[in-house]
């Protein structure tokens, strides 16, 4: 795979086929009536038991918003938890320990979002500094109002994997969607808690084949950023947001933007389906307008003037992680990200650091790569994805 399908993720979190719906007209339905999104974000929660928001995809101004948001005195009066996708549940125990404020080695702490089944979220810089301030918060906040983060991706084991069967073993045998599900219904909704949840948009979708929200509809607020990816989308005329107040949050169901459809405003990713067939388009559970599958837009200022979230040199200096990182991307059948281009993409980010993805369409040969991966895994009795 490319550097720009493991970045942008979107070529990795889906399956399926068929073709975009066509977009509803944009003059349809009333104009949304935005709000400061961080009033309107703990206002959310009075009503819902889980507040869900897209992070660490890159994007500084997201991750920034965040940081703020948490920051805010009014937000430990609100919420009790924080559910990350960068965060390995196998390590609770560790993080519960360090988010108290107990003395843990860093290296330690590290584990937490360095060994995920997501290779993005070890050498993402927005969870290297969001734990630390959680932990920096709690020591200023009564016990019972302290936060906790929930690590709510699969308890993979790392140093057991050193095959692409291996990896495929450990995925069929520990699940993310249940993971993800189990963790947000037992420390969350069984608990009666309120919980942030950052994880990537399309793990937040309402209308998902799987996942908590087929259970417990209705308590859950999901908000997307508003056209996370392309800044070059043909979303809808970009005058319309001119007066926008910056950051700010705007529901959108029965108004102009929820009428839109997906593509509208992200790319359809380039994916291999169950049957190991080549697809440019979104799966048809996700084909529906907007309204059907977010509650709301945040809305952070134009587009093109969108930042990349830089990647800490402590990361990129640890020579040892980068040769774990480079295997496991080898493991997980994404040969490519060789450590000097990934070092190119970083020197590349401090020359250029307006946010930007590439969304051309593969090559042939890596079109016929990716299916024939997935042909391999599918004949191992793996999953195909």
């Amino acid at each position: 795979m490319k550097v720009r399908c493991l970045l942008a993720l979107s070529c990795l979190l889906l399956t399926g086929a068929g073709a975009a719906q066509t977009a509803a007209s944009s003059n349809s339905g009333s104009e949304p009536v935005p709000q400061p999104a961080v009033s309107a974000i703990l206002a959310a929660f009075d009503k819902y038991e889980i507040v869900a928001m897209p992070a660490a995809h890159g994007m500084k101004d997201q991750d920034d918003f965040i940081l703020g948001l948490v920051r805010n005195p009014a937000f430990a009066e609100k919420v009790n938890d924080i559910a990350v996708e960068c965060g390995n549940s196998l390590y609770q125990p560790i993080l519960d320990r360090y988010i108290a404020g107990e003395d843990v080695p860093f290296k330690e702490v590290q584990k937490v979002w360095r060994n995920t089944t997501q290779p993005i979220c070890g050498v993402n810089g927005f969870y290297e500094t969001l734990y630390p301030l959680i932990r920096a918060l709690n020591q200023k906040l009564p016990a019972n109002k302290r936060l906790r983060v929930l690590a709510a991706d699969s308890p993979i084991e790392w140093e057991k994997i050193n095959t692409p069967q291996d990896f495929q073993v450990a995925l069929r045998s520990i699940g993310r969607d249940s993971t993800i599900s189990s963790v947000m219904e037992k420390e969350v909704l069984a608990k009666h808690r309120r919980a942030l949840m950052l994880f990537g948009i399309f793990h937040l979708f309402h209308g998902a084949p799987a996942g908590f929200q087929k259970d417990y509809p209705n308590v859950t607020f999901v908000i997307s950023e508003l056209g996370s990816f392309d800044a070059n989308q043909p979303m809808v005329d970009k005058s319309r947001f001119a007066n926008w107040p910056i950051p700010s949050v705007a529901v959108i169901k029965g108004t102009s933007l929820g009428t839109l459809d997906l593509s509208s405003f992200y790319p359809p990713p380039f994916m291999v389906d169950q049957d190991c067939n080549f697809h440019n388009a979104f799966p048809k559970w996700l084909q529906k307008p907007m309204e059907d599958l977010v509650d709301a837009f945040l809305y952070l200022g134009p587009q093109d003037l969108r930042l990349w979230e830089k990647t800490p040199a402590d990361i990129v200096l640890d020579t040892d992680y980068m040769k774990e990182w480079q295997r496991r991307l080898s493991v997980m059948g994404m040969p490519g990200m060789e450590l000097q281009e990934f070092q190119g993409q970083i020197t590349g980010r401090a020359l250029n650091p307006i946010f930007s993805i590439d969304n051309k369409p593969p090559d042939p040969k890596e079109m016929q790569e990716a299916v024939k991966m997935c042909q391999a895994r599918k004949n191992q009795g793996g999953n195909p994805r």
